[in-house]
């Protein structure tokens, strides 16, 4: 492999970057955003990669999730808070019935950048740039909205970074003591059959505490039962951010991401010898890679051969977008290539991307039971080959939104444009993302018998 350096990618072809009108503009904020404290330490990045570890051996469970694209209009601790607390209740639940530690990664704290279909967008008439994320341009259709800015990085940064230190509050502060389990159900989601369903859940837990207590155990000097870990991820696809962000550990020699604990690459950007893996094989962060139904055995080997020479435990996460009517066919030839290559990555399920439609009224959606049936047959595929279903990837939110079809909650076409908020694709709300950890629970429950 030639030499890398944080600045190597911008020898490679670059897909999906905007073109600024204006190059000085760009090269000042980078420069400035160089100069900035990271956002993410190398240690935390270190103990990520060990977690993940930990699911590279069975021995754990991975849960991803969070917005599809985030808001510079949504910042504030609502959101943030109630996508924290929906995530702590689906691994509660995924963690007692697979009976192992769930590591919890956000897509928060960086998701801003979107890749597209298309370059640009016509409405009426007039051809503008296509919406990429608020990291890049504003979704309003006009010319100044959509002109890409530099000066939104340095917007981004400063977002990440409040959201950040709010996170660590609520890991780290007494919000995910488990004592206060009954506290984490959103009023909504209390109501509805799931709810109740979690409330039980939680007067068990609450149970098994106060035995625990009363058999001489102390809770207070138990940090696992007062605080958890939770990490943020995003996709690595505004190289120039990723690059200013990038520092050089004097401790290790190693180069690290210090946007977020994991980045991943998505499927338009996953091209060998493009800009992207360029990027990614150089810094010392955990690694996730989009694999759609086109991917094939090749492609793959080749990938991990490029990010992870040295066969590091938790390095790489193999993140499969099948979509349900593909995924019985499409993943088996990959799962056998990696088993047979002698290799041990994380492998994550994303049903999301690969089941979008669009609904009779023209909004996109996706629909439950095509979520549910593509985690359904990732396990199945995972099963007949021998090899471990390791995680789950969602986009969702802990908001009362209406974007998915179907469901406890019955939403229907009618039903989307009632709370239809995402500015780019459509999430699970929290009453669907907890009804989904359940079915998933009964899977994962049916598995750990088996074994």
């Amino acid at each position: 492999m030639h030499a890398w350096s944080p600045s190597s990618w911008r020898q490679r072809t670059a897909l999906q970057l905007p073109s600024y009108p204006d190059p000085n503009a760009l090269k000042d904020v980078e420069t400035r955003l160089a100069a900035l404290p990271p956002l993410i330490f190398p240690g935390e990045i270190t103990q990520l990669k060990s977690r993940l570890a930990a699911v590279s051996r069975r021995q754990a469970f991975l849960l991803q999730g969070g917005d599809c694209a985030e808001s510079f209009d949504e910042l504030g601790q609502m959101p943030v808070e109630s996508t924290f607390r929906v995530m702590l209740q689906m691994a509660v639940v995924l963690t007692y019935a697979a009976a192992c530690p769930v590591i919890k990664v956000g897509r928060i704290a960086g998701q801003f950048a979107k890749p597209r279909s298309s370059e640009t967008e016509t409405q009426q008439g007039l051809t503008l740039p296509s919406y990429r994320g608020d990291i890049i341009n504003g979704a309003d259709f006009d010319v100044a909205a959509r002109t890409p800015d530099p000066q939104r990085l340095l917007t981004a940064y400063s977002h990440s970074a409040a959201t950040l230190n709010l996170l660590r509050a609520l890991a780290q502060g007494g919000f995910a003591d488990l004592h206060r389990v009954h506290g984490w159900t959103a009023d909504f989601v209390r109501r509805s059959p799931q709810g109740e369903r979690f409330e039980e859940l939680a007067d068990r837990i609450t149970e098994s505490l106060a035995f625990m207590e009363a058999c001489g155990f102390d809770a207070d000097k138990a940090p696992q039962l007062h605080a958890v870990e939770f990490y943020t991820s995003h996709e690595a696809l505004h190289l120039h951010y990723e690059q200013a962000l990038t520092r050089h550990d004097d401790g290790t020699g190693r180069a690290y991401g210090a946007s977020a604990h994991m980045l991943w690459l998505g499927e338009r950007t996953r091209a060998i010898d493009g800009a992207h893996v360029e990027f990614l094989r150089g810094i010392d962060n955990a690694v996730g890679v989009k694999l759609g139904p086109s991917a094939k055995p090749a492609d793959v080997l080749a990938l991990l051969d490029a990010l992870d020479p040295d066969q590091e435990p938790g390095r790489i996460v193999l993140i499969a977008r099948m979509g349900s009517e593909r995924v019985r066919e499409a993943l088996p030839p990959l799962l056998r290539a990696v088993r047979d290559a002698g290799r041990t990555p994380v492998w994550c399920c994303d049903p999301m991307h690969g089941n979008t439609v669009t609904a009779s009224n023209g909004y996109k959606t996706r629909d439950f039971a095509r979520v549910l049936d593509e985690v359904c047959g990732f396990f199945a595929a995972h099963e007949e080959a021998g090899t471990y279903p390791g995680g789950l990837h969602f986009e969702m939110t802990g908001q009362d939104v209406t974007e998915c079809r179907g469901g406890a909650q019955e939403l229907t076409d009618e039903s989307l444009a009632s709370r239809y908020r995402s500015a780019c694709d459509p999430r699970l709300n929290g009453s669907q993302s907890l009804e989904l950890a359940f079915l998933i629970a009964d899977v994962l429950k049916a598995a750990r018998q088996r074994r």
